[in-house]
């Protein structure tokens, strides 16, 4: 597979420090940190320049400093969005393949110039509000399974999971959830608080409740009483996706923090852009992939993915799709 599959070209040619970057800045975790810049996630301006991303490099300096392979934790790869206008299925395929491929790829580049090297922990999500996005835990189950299959299968030996089977021992679900919940979400008063104060945290609530409109496929009321369901229910999200990320900070206090939604620079966590996308906030669980006449991959919901191309098989499951020539 070649790495024109994974990003476009401009963000392909960056991937590589050139001997200039390392001239300007040689530290290590700053040589490290390039290899991400070209894949930023954010929904404001850019950068190209690791002095901007002060929190990463402390973060990464923490490896480096004691000679220890970098770890990244990305919390993400849920599940898939139960709307079936948007995705193939409730089981991972080509953009899970693609985006899992790609990490393990950046992990090993990063090897080429620190020899310790990196690892990717992929901490799924999906069972922590599963209940608050209509998904129910034996899907979720499910592509967690096949999530681990694909990076058993593919090779990938630089990825680690872990998911909400991973705490709290054989408790059912819905416990683990509540005693996460308890233990870390912030109070739903203090987050409509951010939301009105704090334009990140709004960005990223409207960003949640359009998902959530999306992704409900059938709604017996109006369309402004499922907007007013869905704005109550990200604040839930919310709150479980912080609990889930402090959770995590406590089982790996030491690790560069990577998230899937778009981060400005200088924020604590690293937003990373998986597959190319028009919209900043796609993902692979959201959309389906649509491979044009070069081969190169982006991301796009499943309707408009027919009306381009034709649906591919891999392994007897639907996996993508290819434009029509």
């Amino acid at each position: 597979m070649s790495q024109a599959t994974l990003a476009p070209p401009a963000a392909t040619a960056a991937i590589t420090p050139t001997a200039a970057d390392s001239s300007a800045d040689s530290s290590v975790e700053a040589r490290i940190l390039r290899f991400l810049l070209p894949y930023h996630r954010t929904t404001g301006p850019g950068s190209a320049d690791p002095a901007d991303f002060p929190e990463q490099l402390r973060q990464i300096r923490q490896f480096t400093d004691a000679g220890e392979p970098v770890l990244f934790t990305l919390p993400g790869f849920p599940c898939k969005s139960p709307n079936p206008a948007k995705v193939l299925g409730h089981l991972p395929d080509e953009g899970e393949r693609l985006s899992l491929a790609f990490l393990d790829r950046l992990c090993a580049r990063i090897g080429e110039v620190y020899a310790p090297g990196a690892r990717i922990l992929i901490c799924s999500d999906g069972h922590i509000f599963g209940d608050l996005i209509h998904v129910p835990d034996e899907h979720i189950d499910a592509y967690g399974d096949e999530l681990r299959a694909l990076i058993a299968g593919e090779g990938l030996g630089r990825l680690d999971t872990f998911d909400l089977r991973d705490v709290h021992g054989d408790l059912d679900h819905d416990t683990k959830r509540r005693l996460v919940t308890e233990a870390y979400a912030p109070p739903v008063e203090e987050l409509r608080a951010l939301v009105r104060g704090d334009e990140e945290t709004a960005r990223l609530y409207r960003g949640i409740t359009r998902f959530l409109v999306e992704d409900t496929a059938e709604f017996a009321g109006t369309r402004s009483a499922l907007q007013r369901e869905c704005r109550s229910r990200a604040y839930g999200v919310i709150a479980r996706s912080r609990a889930w990320g402090d959770l995590i900070a406590d089982c790996h206090p030491r690790s560069v923090r990577l998230s899937i939604h778009p981060q400005r620079p200088g924020a604590e966590k690293f937003g990373i852009r998986l597959l190319e996308a028009a919209d900043a906030w796609a993902t692979p669980w959201h959309t389906a992939v649509l491979r044009g006449p070069g081969g190169e991959a982006r991301l796009v919901h499943r309707a408009e993915a027919e009306k381009l191309g034709c649906l591919v098989l891999r392994a007897g499951r639907p996996s993508h799709f290819e434009e029509r020539g």
